[in-house]
């Protein structure tokens, strides 16, 4: 379930510090970004924050709740992303560091990904082209 209008506009407040956040309805979600990159996802109006191996540290407090997942094929896929504590909503500082602590997670990953781009697009113009269909007009 995506998040309420309140939950959302409640983090888009608490999380503002941060850069421009925008929310964005994903696969039954709700993706939080700021500055292009998603830094979180919100599910039954709860957040979670994205984890990679440079911040799990910080997040050792969520560890002990499942992350984010789904099911695919009768397996459950966990996520990269860890259920934020909800005693953070009730310390607005706290809350700012573990979401700059996500969106230094996301910019990682999202430097990954464009560093693989090149290596598609290569593929890509390798691939040959479709001859172009030509459009014979009717005369009446």
């Amino acid at each position: 379930m995506v998040a309420s209008t309140s939950f959302a506009d409640f983090l888009r407040e608490q999380l503002a510090p941060l850069g421009p956040i925008s929310m964005r309805r994903m696969f039954g979600k709700t993706g939080v970004f700021c500055d292009g990159v998603m830094l979180g996802m919100v599910t039954d109006n709860t957040l979670y924050f994205r984890v990679d191996d440079d911040n799990k540290a910080v997040f050792k407090e969520a560890e002990a709740s499942p992350p984010l997942n789904y099911a695919k094929q009768g397996a459950t896929i966990d996520l990269a992303f860890w259920r934020a504590p909800e005693r953070l909503f009730d310390e607005p500082d706290e809350l700012l560091s573990w979401a700059r602590a996500a969106l230094a997670a996301a910019r990682r990953v999202a430097t990954k990904r464009e560093r693989s781009v090149p290596r598609r697009a290569a593929k890509k113009g390798t691939a040959k082209k479709r001859p172009s269909r030509q459009v014979r007009k009717r005369s009446l």
